[in-house]
């Protein structure tokens, strides 16, 4: 292994959206007006959205780096149950939301609306414990133990997965994922970026981000 190492700040960059967006999720639902089905089929949207995003992050690092690092590194035993409970937890409350929102999106019902809101709070409780476990002991492991080509793999394979493919809804991640970065932050993600996604997202992507956010948070 060189001495070169994985840029692991750019997990924390993914991860503070997740934060964000599972924090402003519950309060969003809560918004949307008894019998606005318009309304409450655009949140369904946004969530699924989030939700694929979030399960391909946790399915990527099942498959692309929990079983690199324990073939080397010794974990904690504790510390490896903790992390498979909160991960089946998360699924957990993942699936409880997933049952409610077809009902949600077609009748704006009030009712299904604030048992949405607070099963989403649950889960952005459950979340966010899960996501600081995961950057005070892992993120310095795979700093010393993943190689940077297999951390770009882990990259391109979420961003490709979580934006499905088309190149709009690659700019409304890209979006999502620079909104609260440091200026060193973006610096780095943006300079890894190829050269026709650079151009796309000073041409239109910036814009489709803030319309779309705009949208979704008025």
């Amino acid at each position: 292994m060189t001495n070169e190492r994985p840029y692991v700040q750019e997990m924390v960059m993914i991860h503070r959206l997740f934060r964000r967006e599972s924090k402003l999720m519950p309060e969003l639902f809560r918004r949307v007006r008894a019998g606005d089905v318009a309304r409450a089929a655009l949140m369904v949207e946004h969530y699924r959205g989030y939700a694929d995003g979030l399960h391909g992050h946790h399915t990527n690092e099942d498959d692309l780096l929990w079983p690199k690092l324990l073939a080397r590194v010794t974990l904690e035993a504790d510390l490896v149950k903790r992390m498979e409970h909160q991960h089946d937890y998360i699924a957990d409350t993942m699936r409880r939301i997933g049952e409610l929102l077809p009902g949600f999106e077609r009748t704006a019902d009030p009712v299904l609306r604030d048992r949405l809101a607070d099963l989403l709070t649950d889960h952005h409780q459950a979340l966010v414990e899960h996501l600081g476990e995961e950057e005070t002991h892992i993120l310095p492991l795979v700093s010393e133990h993943i190689t940077v080509a297999e951390w770009k793999e882990l990259g391109e394979r979420g961003m490709k997965e979580s934006s499905g493919g088309s190149m709009k809804q690659q700019l409304i991640v890209l979006g999502a994922i620079l909104e609260d970065a440091t200026p060193e932050e973006r610096a780095h993600f943006m300079g890894n970026l190829p050269v026709p996604a650079k151009i796309a997202w000073n041409l239109a992507g910036r814009r489709l981000y803030v319309k779309r956010s705009a949208l979704i948070r008025a």
